[in-house]
């Protein structure tokens, strides 16, 4: 939460994403003047954790410097939800509490790949040159 860079809310948040091998990624929120452009805290450790190579996870660590509880925004469950849908959540605050909860509580019905597929998906991808012995390349 200390690399946060908040300059305009001073709203800092830490995140630390941990692989099924217990490999720690951390993210910290990063704003742009313009609002909507920047990036939260789970975001930033997921997308690094990503980038690195890393595709299983099993828990995320969120602490804000409002000193309450502060559970992932609508984007960050999306995300999180994307790539690690049975994830646990931990958020913690400046006073000691933790409360455990399921990104799949967090984040019900939640909207996924599944959704995107189609009946025509293969055909869509043997027209556009993405089908090799039958079946479709992403």
């Amino acid at each position: 939460m200390h690399r946060a860079i908040a300059p305009y809310s001073n709203f800092k948040v830490g995140a630390a994403l941990r692989t099924k091998a217990g490999k720690i990624y951390t993210g910290h929120n990063i704003e742009s003047s313009s609002y909507s452009l920047t990036v939260c805290a789970e975001r930033v450790a997921m997308f690094k954790a990503l980038s690195e190579g890393e595709r299983v996870f099993d828990s995320i660590a969120i602490v804000a410097s409002s000193g309450d509880l502060c559970p992932p925004c609508g984007a960050c469950r999306q995300v999180l939800s994307d790539f690690a849908e049975n994830l646990t959540v931990v958020l913690s605050d400046a006073h000691g509490h933790h409360e455990t909860h399921s990104l799949s509580n967090l984040l019900p019905l939640s909207f996924s790949g599944k959704n995107l597929k189609t009946e025509n998906s293969n055909a869509d991808a043997k027209r556009e040159g993405r089908v090799k012995a039958g079946k479709a390349k992403g």
